[in-house]
C-alpha cells in the first residue's frame, strides 16, 4: 500500500534537515523541503565562489550553507539527513549523525515511498538507460501520462504532487541509489550484472546486494523481470517475493520473452522482427525483450511494434554524429564499463578505431581486450586508465600476435585528431571509453557533448 504524501508533509514541517551534496537532483529537493516548511542546511565540498548564483539563491531563501573541504565535520544535530547517491551509508559523518538520532534517507527513497502511481524500476550493469527509455516510450505510446527519472530525466521528488494515481513512472536506478533503499518499485527489471563501480563498493558481493534492493522489498503482488542468460540475475529467482518473468536471447521461454530466428516473442506470441529495430545490436534485442516483458499487461502488441520500429536510441549511446571525409564518427560516451564498450563495438560489421580511457572504477579491462580485440583496428587511449588499458591489450596482442596499434593522447581533441590521421575511407571512429568521465569531465554527457562539438567542427 502506497504511503500518503500528506504524512511526509506533516513529518517534515519544522524539522532540522541536512541535505548533503548540492548536485542536480538535490537542488529541486532543497527547494521542495523549504516549501514544505523544513529548516534546511545544505552541505557541499564546493566553495561559495564555485557555486556562484546558486549559493546566492539559497542564501536568499534562508538555506544555511556549509561548504568547503571539511564540510562533513559539521553534520551533527539534524533530525533528517538526505544524502547524495554516491555517499556510502557507512561514511563516518553519516554514522555520527545516525547515532545522534537522525533519520538518514535520500531523494529517491522518499520518492519511491510516496509516489502515488505504479513505478517501473530498471537497474543492471549495462542497458539500464536504453531499457528505461524503451519502457517510457511504450507506456507513453499506450496513452499513459509517463514520468521518467532516477539516473536520467528530471529529479521527481519535487514533482510528486503533480503525479496522479493513473500515471506511470519509470526510474533508472544505480547501485548507489539502491544501496540504502528499503522500498522497492512494483515492477523491477534487472538487465544483467557484471563487475562495475568497484571504486565505491567494497567488493562484487556488496554491489550485487545493492542491486537486489530493487526487488527485496516488493510484496507478493510485485513483478520482477530477470535476464535468464546472466548467471547472477538468474540466481535471484528464488529470492523474489512476487512473480518472476524471464527474458532470453538464447532459449525459448513459454512464459517469458525470447528471441528466435530473427523474431522477438512475448509469452510465445511473435511480436516483431529484429531487422525492424532502429537501434542495432543483440544487446538492444535483450533490452527490448526486458521492456516488452515488463509492460506486457499494459501495452498492446501494436504499440510494442510501433516503438520498436521508431525509437532511435538514447543520446550518447552509440549515437552517429557525422560522416567526414568518408569516416563515420560515433558517440558512445555513456559506455562507462568494459562490458558496455564490448557490447557497443560488437554491433559494427568491421573493426573500428576505438577511443577509450578515463576515470578508474577499479573494474578489470581483460573482458574488453580478450573478447573485443577482433573488433578493434586501432586503439586511442587517454585519461587516468590509459596505461592500465594499454597493458591489458598489449598482453593479448603479444599472445595472439595481433597488429593493433595503440596511441596514447592527453585530450579528447588530440584523440579525435589522431583518429582522423590514422583512419581510411570506410572506417568508423567510436568514443566508447569503458570508464567513467570524472578524471576529465563532470559526467558522461559533458564528455559526449565535447566529443560531438570537436567532430562537428572538423574542417
Amino acid at each position: 500500500m502506497k504511503k500518503d504524501f500528506k504524512e511526509f508533509k506533516e513529518y517534515i514541517k519544522g524539522k532540522k534537515v541536512a541535505v548533503v551534496g548540492i548536485g542536480v537532483s538535490n537542488r529541486p529537493l532543497i527547494n521542495s523541503l523549504l516549501d514544505l516548511g523544513a529548516e534546511v542546511t545544505a552541505f557541499d565540498k564546493k566553495t561559495e565562489e564555485k557555486l556562484g548564483e546558486l549559493a546566492e539563491d539559497f542564501n536568499k531563501r534562508g538555506v544555511k550553507l556549509i561548504l568547503g573541504e571539511d564540510y562533513l565535520d559539521k553534520l551533527t544535530g539534524f533530525q533528517v539527513v538526505f544524502k547524495t547517491p554516491s555517499m556510502r551509508i557507512d561514511n563516518e559523518a553519516l554514522l555520527r549523525a545516525k547515532k545522534g538520532g537522525a533519520y538518514i534517507t535520500s531523494e529517491m527513497e522518499e520518492f519511491v515511498k510516496y509516489c502515488p502511481c505504479k513505478i517501473y524500476g530498471v537497474t543492471g550493469s549495462d542497458g539500464k538507460t536504453t531499457t528505461t527509455s524503451i519502457i517510457y516510450n511504450l507506456l507513453k505510446t499506450q496513452g499513459f501520462t509517463t514520468w521518467v527519472g532516477g539516473n536520467i530525466g528530471t529529479p521527481l521528488f519535487s514533482k510528486i504532487e503533480e503525479i496522479k494515481p493513473d500515471h506511470r513512472v519509470v526510474l533508472e536506478l544505480s547501485s548507489f541509489q539502491l544501496m540504502t533503499m528499503k522500498v522497492s518499485p512494483e515492477i523491477s527489471i534487472v538487465t544483467n550484472l557484471s563487475p562495475n563501480h568497484l571504486d565505491i563498493h567494497k567488493d562484487m558481493e556488496e554491489y550485487i546486494d545493492a542491486k537486489k534492493n530493487i526487488f527485496k522489498y516488493q510484496n507478493e503482488e510485485g513483478l520482477l523481470i530477470l535476464n535468464r542468460e546472466n548467471e547472477i540475475t538468474n540466481s535471484f529467482v528464488s529470492e523474489a517475493k512476487g512473480e518472476v518473468k524471464l527474458f532470453s536471447s538464447k532459449r525459448i521461454l513459454k512464459q517469458g520473452a525470447y528471441y528466435k530466428d530473427g523474431f522477438l516473442y512475448v509469452n510465445d506470441k511473435k511480436i516483431c522482427h529484429k531487422d525492424d529495430m532502429v537501434i542495432k545490436g543483440m544487446h538492444n534485442v535483450e533490452n527490448y525483450l526486458a521492456a516488452f516483458m515488463a509492460t506486457a499487461e499494459e501495452v498492446s502488441e501494436d504499440n510494442m511494434r510501433k516503438v520498436f520500429s521508431s525509437f532511435k536510441g538514447v543520446e550518447h549511446r552509440n549515437q552517429f554524429i557525422r560522416e567526414f571525409q568518408g569516416v563515420k564518427y560515433y558517440n558512445d560516451s555513456i559506455g562507462s564499463s568494459p562490458t558496455r564498450t564490448l557490447a557497443t563495438i560488437s554491433v559494427f560489421e568491421k573493426p573500428i578505431i576505438l577511443i577509450a580511457g578515463g576515470y578508474d572504477k577499479n573494474i578489470p579491462f581483460e573482458p574488453l581486450a580478450e573478447k573485443g580485440y577482433d573488433k578493434i583496428k586501432a586503439l586511442i587511449l587517454l585519461g587516468v586508465t590509459k596505461d592500465k588499458i594499454r597493458g591489458v591489450f598489449e598482453k593479448v596482442i603479444n599472445e595472439k600476435e595481433l597488429n593493433i596499434p595503440i596511441y596514447i593522447v592527453n585530450s579528447l581533441e588530440e584523440a579525435v585528431n589522431k583518429g582522423r590521421e590514422i583512419s581510411s575511407q570506410g572506417d568508423s571512429i567510436v568514443l566508447s571509453p569503458a570508464c567513467a568521465s570524472f578524471d576529465m569531465f563532470p559526467n558522461f554527457e559533458v564528455r559526449g557533448n565535447k566529443f560531438k562539438e570537436i567532430v562537428e567542427n572538423l574542417k
